[in-house]
């Protein structure tokens, strides 16, 4: 990047995290431990809530809450169901949802799933109080309005999203897909149950892992880390690394399934202040192109992109290194270490070394993808090093399984 877009850069991050101090940040009220979800209509009644809107996925609704919606009316709280969520959730179901919302008179959010009912309920919730519409939402601060009482139920453990200011929404019209991002969206509320990601099929519980991983990696590893978000991040590592690989072989392991649900809300908590990277921006761009899943963008681009920072992520990365008991006689060689566990666990979880088969990346479209993820990176996230777009489309044809020089 040349020197002067880099100090515009440098200089609006250096605002940004300066102005992010006078934000109104919360930590949401957590509620853990096995069997954590049928506890929530009773505090639901207790709270007041006169009509609840729970919003979901086709899947979950079947297998997922039944007893949950049982509890509901044992426990005489009014709800109604949207269950029409999609991965990648567009304008469309949030509208849908919205029209349910209004239809039952709610006054309460709960999003039951993983990153895509997550950041479709946050969207409704933020349409009920707002007269934008979700493309006047798109980018920063854009919302200013306080939402419904909004509980936040992960059956993943990977997004983070139950914590995080973040929802990213799809426009299949435009074959976009951007963030909408302001503190209003926190949840208030989270509710870790173990016991919902139990019956999650291991590459599930693998890339969504990893997904965690690449939040309080990316977070550690940026320029606007704040005492709190180094300490999340730094916990989330330990625990993902302590804990993924148990989760993946043994998936009815109930301890490494509450510590993976934590790990992700500890990452989620630290990127939603310090930021994602690189990463996320070029994953965005090929998630709205190729309609991969974001966990598998994730965890194929993580160890990629951190080969590409070189030397100005090596003293974080060495230190995270530290962390997770890798060893290395210099910084360099810890933090090749640590991204060489990396690509190790992801080896041993299955996971493909580079981006193929039915999302292959088709060479026409990288101009476009390079563009989005430019203009979603820069000037906001304060990586370790900043990239151009020559730089970057150099980066994503390395992540192509058939490599093709990017001079040629």
């Amino acid at each position: 990047m040349n020197v002067c877009r880099k100090m515009w850069c440098r200089t609006y991050q250096r605002v940004m995290y300066v102005a992010e101090y006078f934000m109104p940040w919360r930590k949401a009220e957590v509620i853990e431990g096995a069997d954590s979800l049928l506890q929530l209509p009773a505090l639901l009644k207790k709270r007041g809530m006169s009509a609840v809107l729970v919003v979901t996925d086709e899947f979950l609704s079947k297998n997922v809450l039944p007893a949950f919606l049982a509890q509901m009316q044992a426990d005489g709280v009014k709800y109604a169901l949207y269950d029409k969520v999609v991965p990648n959730p567009s304008i469309a179901c949030i509208e849908d949802g919205l029209k349910i919302y209004k239809e039952n008179g709610c006054d309460c959010v709960v999003a039951v799933g993983g990153g895509s009912p997550m950041d479709c309920a946050k969207i409704i919730a933020a349409r009920a109080v707002s007269k934008k519409s979700v493309e006047q939402m798109k980018g920063l601060l854009k919302i200013h309005k306080k939402l419904p009482p909004f509980y936040a139920v992960p059956t993943t453990a990977g997004t983070g999203s139950e914590v995080t200011l973040a929802a990213v929404i799809s426009n299949p019209d435009k074959n976009e897909k951007y963030p909408i991002n302001d503190p209003s969206l926190i949840p208030g509320y989270v509710v870790l149950d173990p016991n919902l990601t139990v019956g999650l099929p291991p590459h599930i519980t693998s890339t969504t892992g990893m997904d965690a991983l690449t939040h309080a990696v990316e977070a550690y590893i940026g320029k606007s880390n704040t005492k709190g978000t180094k300490k999340d991040a730094i916990e989330a590592v330990k625990l993902i690394f302590d804990n993924i690989k148990v989760a993946y072989h043994d998936g009815g392991n109930l301890e490494a399934r509450g510590n993976m649900q934590r790990a992700a809300m500890l990452a989620g908590r630290a990127f939603t202040r310090a930021y994602v990277g690189y990463v996320h921006a070029i994953g965005h761009a090929l998630g709205a192109f190729y309609h991969i899943p974001h966990g598998l963008a994730m965890s194929i681009i993580l160890p990629t992109m951190l080969k590409a920072y070189g030397k100005s992520a090596h003293k974080k990365l060495a230190e995270l290194a530290d962390l997770v008991g890798i060893g290395g006689k210099t910084r360099a060689e810890k933090a090749t270490n640590f991204i060489a566990a990396i690509e190790a666990m992801n080896a041993e979880m299955q996971i493909p070394a580079k981006i193929g088969g039915k999302f292959a990346i088709d060479e026409a479209d990288i101009p476009e993808i390079v563009k989005r993820a430019d203009a979603e990176a820069n000037p906001l996230y304060p990586c370790p090093t900043l990239f151009d777009k020559k730089e970057l489309t150099a980066i994503v044809y390395e992540l192509m399984d058939d490599k093709v020089a990017a001079n040629d």
